[in-house]
C-alpha cells in the first residue's frame, strides 16, 4: 500500500437506467401528496363558508384547483403508460419519460402549493400579507426542489468527503521509514 487511499467506486445501483425502483418510490410520495392535496381542494367549494370568499379568492381557488389537477395527471402518467404499453419493452425508454413526467408534474405542483398559501393566507392575515407569504412559500419551493438539486449536481464531489476515514495506525508524526531499524 502507497499510503494513498483509493476511492470507491461510484454506486451504480441508482445510476443504472433499467434500475426503476428509486423512481417508483419518488412517484409514490409525489403522488399520494398531490392525491390528498387535490382531495382537500375538491370538498373545499362543500364547506360552509366557501361562497362568502371574494371572486378573486374563488379565481385563486380554481387555479389552484387547476394546477393541483395538472400536476396529479402528469405524475400518474407514468403508471397509466406503463399499464397500457404493457409488457414494457424499453425500460430505459420508460424511465426517461417517468422521470421527465415526475418534474413537468412539479411545475404545477409547485404553483398550488403557492397558490393554496394565498388562499388559506388570505382568510386569516388578509390579502396583501397572504400574497407576500405566498411569494416567500414559492421562492421557498423554488429553492429547495429546483434551484438547490441542480446547484449540488453541477458541484464536484468534494474528494475528501468521499475518502474513508483515515486508520491512523498506519500513520506516525515522523517521515515515512526506509526500512527497518
Amino acid at each position: 500500500m502507497n499510503g494513498s487511499h483509493a476511492l470507491p467506486p461510484p454506486s451504480t445501483s441508482t445510476d443504472d437506467p433499467s434500475n426503476m425502483g428509486e423512481m417508483l418510490q419518488e412517484l409514490r410520495i409525489l403522488l399520494q401528496g398531490a392525491q390528498v392535496f387535490t382531495a382537500f381542494l375538491v370538498i373545499l367549494p362543500f364547506s360552509a363558508g366557501f361562497s362568502a370568499i371574494s371572486q378573486a379568492e374563488k379565481w385563486v381557488y380554481v387555479s389552484t384547483f387547476v394546477c393541483s389537477l395538472a400536476s396529479l395527471v402528469l405524475l400518474s402518467a407514468p403508471a397509466v403508460h406503463h399499464r397500457l404499453q404493457r409488457p414494457l419493452r424499453d425500460r430505459v425508454a420508460f424511465k426517461n419519460y417517468a422521470s421527465r413526467m415526475m418534474v413537468i408534474g412539479l411545475v404545477p405542483l409547485t404553483l398550488a402549493l403557492s397558490l393554496v398559501t394565498q388562499l388559506v393566507a388570505s382568510e386569516v392575515v388578509g390579502e396583501m400579507a397572504a400574497t407576500v407569504l405566498a411569494v416567500v412559500v414559492a421562492a421557498f419551493v423554488v429553492g429547495v426542489w429546483w434551484i438547490l438539486p441542480l446547484l449540488t449536481k453541477r458541484t464536484p464531489p468534494n474528494e475528501a468527503a468521499c475518502r474513508p476515514p483515515a486508520d491512523p495506525a498506519l500513520h506516525t508524526d515522523a517521515t515515512p521509514r526506509s526500512g527497518p531499524r
